[in-house]
């Protein structure tokens, strides 16, 4: 199924690698121009070599930490310069980091979970809006995290981040619906991505075995899911996709699991 994103522009924020790739990727291969920001040089600029070579008419590798509110404006500056001042597509995909109890958790560690996970949203969402609202059509899709419906006493800051990350998105999907541009979130689960198999590694668990991860993740975390694996980035870029295109012209305010089935246990 065509998406419609033949010609149309998007930026990814957190697309160098992980399910934020994997979404970058999907908007490639339908025919979208897209730009990719990240902290690390290296990591965008590979990642735009990749989305090229799956079918990306033009991409743009942009370094900033999306912490930085004016890293941010500049890149989104560059992504109006080079694509005349619109945007059809915002996706953000940039989270916290880090582990830890309620009673672990410091107060540094609180505010780098809201840094990372909630304000760094904001900033890239103040940025993209003009360039959005001068599009012919714009949709943006937000990364929130399946452990806001399943607690885990081991990710407190991380998920309350992640909460901050869900309300926003439904009070912009309110404020942005009468001019008909779609906020939407995606909740992942328990996802291959670098982050997990770095932790995976850590723990001396073979990371490439997608039913290894989601056991360990079970075992260390009480994250379980119906289906006996852990999914894949691709999986999940694919449902981005879809709350990114054309063809989603309706739904707006949803968050979407894609989690294996987690939420229903």
């Amino acid at each position: 199924m065509e998406l419609g994103f033949d010609g149309a522009t998007a930026v990814v924020v957190g697309g160098s690698k992980g399910m934020g790739l994997a979404t970058a990727r999907c908007l490639a291969a339908d025919g979208a121009r897209v730009a990719v920001i990240g902290r690390t040089t290296a990591d965008v600029t590979r990642a735009a070599r990749e989305l090229a070579d799956a079918g990306s008419p033009d991409t743009l590798a942009l370094t900033a930490d999306a912490c930085d509110a004016d890293a941010v404006r500049n890149a989104f500056a560059e992504v109006g310069a080079r694509w005349d001042g619109a945007l059809n597509v915002l996706v953000n995909v940039v989270g916290p980091y880090g582990q830890g109890s309620f009673e672990t958790v410091t107060d540094a560690d609180w505010r780098a979970a809201v840094d990372q996970g909630a304000l760094s949203l904001v900033h890239c969402v103040q940025s993209a809006l003009p360039l959005l609202r001068r599009a012919q059509w714009a949709r943006i899709v937000n990364f929130s995290a399946h452990s806001t419906q399943r607690q885990s006493v081991h990710l407190v800051a991380y998920t309350a981040a992640k909460a901050m990350v869900t309300s926003i998105s439904k009070n912009l999907s309110l404020l942005l619906a009468p001019e008909e541009i779609p906020v939407n979130v995606i909740s992942p689960g328990t996802v291959v991505t670098p982050g997990l198999q770095d932790w995976a590694r850590s723990h001396g668990i073979d990371s490439d075995d997608p039913y290894r991860l989601m056991a360990a993740i079970g075992e260390h975390f009480g994250h379980p899911a119906q289906m006996p694996r852990a999914g894949l980035p691709e999986e999940v870029g694919a449902v981005a996709a879809f709350l990114a295109s054309r063809r989603n012209s309706y739904m707006t305010g949803a968050n979407i699991n894609v989690d294996g089935g987690s939420d229903f246990i």
